[in-house]
């Protein structure tokens, strides 16, 4: 889950530390023209509705075999600088010379990307495959391959959001089954994946996508449809993202997954991000910056309705959570934070970062949304990961279908009657307690006097909590909670806080693990 930012022609994009491996067709299958060997075959194929979902069943009744990874002598042994040097040429980018609204660029493989990827085009029900070609790219530092059909390591998507007269990048799909989009305005940050395996264990799996299809958009179309071939040693999937950017980036996400073994902790719809300090947690931190991270906060909506925020913390040592739910409403890695001043760091632009919203379509039953906070000392290591977790594993040689909706924004609507949380500040307090200070904005709080009955309620579930206050809050025009926690002996507790009046809540539940 390691990562550098690597900057591939404006991409900035994380390496993933991965496990060798991916996989080859078990046997020979023309359905979604591919031969035994992994290769496209030469011409047009048919290509239906259950196409990948019949390739992606038949891997899983068959023994894993690892992907082609071979790579020719020019670039089986290039570093990290001859391999930003290689670059897809725009002009020859997919449906460029229709003049269609939607372009896809590909990226080469080489470096930590020796993984091969093949891409189809798909137009009229029939799927025909894009045949690499060295003279697709640019190679400055590298001798250019003189071998053809070496398939690509993936590809990334370019339609026109912050301006009609030019294509910005809008997603990319690149290394296992991540990959990232941006809404209007924003830049790369946090990642998406197909599916997380034993995520936080020493033996964590990495699934891979080992064939794409992209259909052909229509003129005019605001839309864009990819289906994705994943395989990995313990199972299989076929996946269908149907992508709309704009001001909110939206993917209409379908999955079909076929376990090859029982699967007990699998991760569906598994989110990864950085989080290295905040006002919250800066133990350490010598820093001019006030925050640096790509998310702050975990947001749920489960079940029972209700809203939920988590703030983020870089802990010493791994700390997992599981919020159990059963047909969740909705939760996401969020950027809340927008002001320059938030970061005040003029090169990463934090404030750009994409939040991300996970929203189930139909029922997903019960589990538990898990969230994972690895201890990380820069920002260039992702240690944030949050998915959600079945409670019965996944029955190997079944099918398991799990629809959602991704929304990459700036920030979302939940319940709009209710306050959110705008910071969390934590600091020394009193007699060897920690003062804690949540800032909270919105919903019915903005038509209150300040003189409203609103009161704050605070539960630690070890500890002694002290001097609770709740008042408005006229420098952020939203309203503040404030307590002394008294851990005493205690190392690690459980807090919960949120505003109400008679009526009922009028924030969002802030939850926090304080440890020490």
């Amino acid at each position: 889950m390691q990562r550098r930012e690597v900057l591939l022609a404006g991409l900035c994009w994380p390496l993933v530390s991965l496990a060798p491996g991916g996989n080859a067709l078990a046997r020979a299958t023309t359905s979604a023209g591919q031969t035994k060997a992994g290769s496209p075959t030469a011409g047009p194929v048919p290509f239906g509705e259950n196409t990948v979902a019949d390739l992606a069943r038949e891997l899983a009744a068959a023994p894993f075999r690892p992907q082609d990874q071979v790579l020719p002598g020019s670039l089986a042994k290039i570093g990290y600088d001859q391999f930003r040097g290689i670059r897809f040429n725009p002009a020859k980018a997919l449906w460029r010379e229709q003049g269609l609204p939607f372009q896809a660029q590909f990226f080469h493989r080489a470096f930590l990307f020796r993984d091969r990827v093949d891409v189809y085009t798909v137009a009229g029900g029939m799927a025909q495959p894009l045949v690499y070609r060295p003279e697709q790219f640019t190679f400055q530092g590298t001798p250019a391959p003189t071998e053809n059909d070496l398939g690509f390591a993936g590809f990334r998507l370019h339609s026109p959001i912050n301006r009609p007269d030019y294509f910005d990048e809008v997603c990319a799909f690149l290394g296992a089954s991540y990959f990232r989009a941006v809404a209007k305005g924003q830049a790369y940050g946090l990642s998406a994946r197909g599916l997380a395996l034993r995520t936080g264990e020493k033996a964590e799996e990495f699934p891979v996508f080992r064939t794409f299809w992209l259909e052909q958009p229509a003129r005019g179309a605001d839309r864009v449809v990819v289906h994705a071939l994943m395989d990995s040693p313990s199972a299989a999937a076929a996946f269908r993202f149907v992508i709309r950017p704009g001001v909110e980036t939206v993917f209409d996400v379908s999955m079909r997954l076929y376990p090859r073994v029982e699967l007990d902790k699998a991760g569906i719809a598994p989110l990864t991000s950085m989080f290295q300090f905040d006002a919250n947690d800066r133990a350490g931190i010598d820093d001019y910056r006030p925050a640096v991270h790509d998310s702050d906060g975990l947001a749920m909506i489960n079940g029972r309705g209700e809203q939920i925020w988590r703030p983020l913390q870089n802990p010493s040592v791994l700390q997992e959570s599981g919020f159990q739910d059963a047909n969740p409403r909705g939760f996401g890695l969020m950027q809340r934070k927008r002001a320059f001043a938030d970061y005040a760091d003029s090169e990463a632009h934090y404030e750009k970062r994409p939040s991300l919203w996970v929203e189930p379509v139909g029922d997903w039953g019960a589990g538990d949304v898990h969230l994972l906070e690895l201890p990380t000392d820069d920002e260039f290591h992702d240690n944030i990961v949050a998915f959600w977790r079945p409670k019965q594993p996944l029955v190997a040689g079944s099918e398991h279908r799990f629809d959602y909706r991704l929304h990459w924004c700036n920030d979302h609507t939940w319940l709009p009657q209710l306050a959110v949380v705008t910071g969390t500040s934590i600091g020394a307090g009193p007699k060897g307690s920690r003062r804690v200070v949540i800032d909270v904005a919105g919903g019915k709080l903005k038509a209150l006097r300040e003189d409203a009955d609103v009161r704050a309620q605070v539960v630690a579930a070890k500890g002694r909590v002290d001097n609770i206050v709740a008042h408005a809050n006229p420098g952020t025009g939203g309203w503040r909670i404030a307590f002394e926690l008294h851990p005493g002996a205690e190392r690690s507790i459980e807090l919960r806080a949120l505003l109400r009046d008679d009526a009922g809540p009028l924030s969002e539940t802030w939850l926090y693990r304080w440890t020490l």
